[in-house]
């Protein structure tokens, strides 16, 4: 599909699947290299990172632990600028290596404040996977992701986990909002 219509918006095709895959993989290789004879837990930070965290899962292909959480700072297009624990991850983090999976990181906002309260809990260290990474994007706070699929320009996107209100998730491939 070149274009989708999500809720009251267009969306034109931007990053097609298959483009995306080859850096998925190469995520999850400098992590097993840099993570290795650690055991580090992994929390994927639902719901837009859900397919990112599967994809790397899959390509880990380890006894590694998973954990999800879930957070809220956006509200429609814009951060509300405060975050919101909806449900925190079930798991004891003292003493380990963390890897936060997020879809994207754009004015650093949530990642700063999660890396915080996951090191106020006690993890060792704390490292961030995303998918994608807008470092052109106004930012809150200037956090610099440990692993990044793709760095890409700051349009508002959907699909592969990514969403607009809610909807928009389930496409395959990614999309940018059209300008009108």
């Amino acid at each position: 599909m070149k274009r989708v219509q999500v809720k009251d918006r267009e969306f034109e095709l931007y990053l097609e699947y298959d483009r995306l895959r080859p850096e998925i993989v190469r995520v999850a290789r400098e992590i097993r290299r840099d993570l290795a004879g650690k055991d580090p837990l992994f929390v994927c930070v639902l719901n837009g990172a859900f397919t990112f965290a599967a994809e790397l899962m899959i390509e880990l292909d380890d006894k590694y632990q998973l954990a999800f959480a879930k957070y809220s700072s956006y509200q429609g297009m814009q951060s509300t600028g405060v975050l919101k624990e909806e449900i925190p991850p079930e798991v004891d983090m003292n003493g380990r290596t963390v890897v936060i999976i997020e879809d994207l990181v754009d004015s650093g906002f949530t990642l700063h404040k999660v890396r915080e309260l996951y090191m106020e809990r006690g993890a060792k260290e704390v490292k961030i996977a995303v998918m994608l990474s807008k470092p052109d994007a106004p930012k809150v706070v200037d956090i610099r992701p440990d692993y990044i699929g793709m760095e890409i320009p700051n349009d508002f996107i959907v699909g592969h986990g990514l969403d607009y209100d809610g909807h928009g998730r389930m496409l395959k491939d990614i999309y940018k909002v059209c300008e009108e």
